[in-house]
């Protein structure tokens, strides 16, 4: 949707479609594109541009006001209704909301196998429920994100598909907080990942579940799964347009060179780059009947330097700000010749998380558990490591 804004309501994030005023009063040669950069901001507030319009549905909104702080500002604005209460999310430790962050991607499993099954023989979507479970994981994420976050790399290759939507949905609603969503969007970009493969559903079990590679035949066949999601969505009334979105565009490249239909970066929504991030991220860390995950450093090593063409640089950044360079349940071997399992990431530095340390190296063998804030220890990373030379089952620490 277009909106006409004050210059003093941008943010990076936003998708400027048309600079007002004169040309010779800005210094772009081009009216629309996506503010991603600080000093491409900086000489937009520093011009003479009043005002300008942008395009919600490519990027951020304007950031709305506290209705509390908005009526205050406002004396002798009459108040008919009280302000709702919104009742404060207490935060809690990793430890304390993993047990109950356990039970929701439990639960969200069960119903999105169970969804997926009825689509697969021929009946609607229940997108009523994906909401409710939506809402359930982003309050669990309120009080300690870093627990769900933890449980997504927590499948076989038999529950991919499943556990894969779920994945894809908590990773979505970390990425939209740290860009700045909130209530509604923010519910919806999370049902979005997890209806983003539900056109999966449509293909063949023995092309899905192929161990082998695809033919050039199966490939298009797989290839076909956003456009048979898009429909299937189309006919359920609740399903929201960031749903049919992400659905649609989720293996969408800036370059042009993705699929269904070949867009490319100035037509490709905020919601569809987060979709592409957050899907590739778990398909390429995850299990597969043909291939195993890559570890999560790896992974995010892999896709930065794809960012070029595959992904929106801004969007990948706030990204990697949200799992960090060392996302949870990466193995660490750290300068005191100990290795260690990332569980949480610190507010303070991207490479300084903290981590469960559970092994000696100069010993060779477990050592009493730890917990260690590297951004306050003197410790520190020497590197990432593969937890299968060392022959370590890390979901057992």
């Amino acid at each position: 949707m277009l909106k006409k804004i004050s210059i003093n309501d941008i943010r990076l994030g936003m998708y400027i479609h048309k600079i007002g005023g004169d040309w010779m009063d800005h210094p772009f040669w081009k009216n629309s594109f996506l503010l991603s950069e600080q000093k491409d901001m900086e000489k937009l507030e520093n011009s003479k541009v009043n005002e300008l319009w942008i395009d919600t549905d490519k990027g951020l909104d304007v950031m709305k006001p506290d209705p509390v702080t908005s009526d205050l500002a406002q004396p002798d604005k009459q108040i008919d209704q009280p302000a709702p209460i919104t009742k404060e999310i207490s935060k809690v430790s990793v430890e304390e909301e993993l047990q109950t962050a356990k039970k929701i991607h439990a639960k969200t499993k069960d119903a999105v196998t169970i969804m997926f099954n009825e689509v697969r023989m021929g009946k609607a979507a229940q997108v009523e429920e994906a909401v409710m479970l939506v809402d359930e994981i982003n309050l669990s994420m309120a009080r300690n994100a870093n627990a769900m976050l933890s449980l997504i790399r927590l499948k076989t290759a038999d529950e991919y598909t499943y556990l894969h939507s779920v994945a894809v949905c908590v990773l979505m609603v970390a990425l939209g907080k740290q860009l700045g969503l909130h209530g509604e969007e923010l519910k919806q970009v999370g049902v979005a990942g997890l209806l983003h493969d539900i056109g999966k559903m449509a293909i063949p079990g023995k092309v899905l579940n192929k161990p082998g590679k695809l033919t050039d035949d199966e490939f298009a066949i797989v290839k076909n799964h956003p456009r048979r999601g898009w429909e299937i969505l189309r006919t359920v009334y609740q399903a929201s347009e960031p749903a049919l979105d992400v659905c649609l565009h989720h293996h969408e490249r800036m370059d042009g060179k993705g699929y269904p239909e070949k867009l490319s970066a100035d037509n490709l929504t905020l919601h569809a780059r987060m979709g592409a991030i957050c899907d590739v991220y778990d398909a390429i860390t995850s299990e597969r009947c043909y291939k195993k995950g890559w570890e999560p450093a790896e992974a995010i090593k892999k896709m930065a330097e794809w960012k070029g063409g595959h992904f929106d640089e801004i969007v990948f950044h706030a990204f990697v700000k949200t799992i960090g360079i060392y996302p949870n349940g990466t193995l660490l071997k750290l300068k005191s010749d100990r290795l260690g399992v990332v569980i949480e990431q610190s507010e303070k530095s991207l490479i300084m998380p903290v981590v469960k340390v559970f092994f000696s190296i100069h010993s060779n063998c477990h050592i009493p558990v730890e917990i260690i804030d590297l951004s306050k220890s003197t410790d520190s990373v020497v590197n990432a490591e593969n937890p299968q030379q060392w022959e370590l089952d890390l979901e057992k620490i």
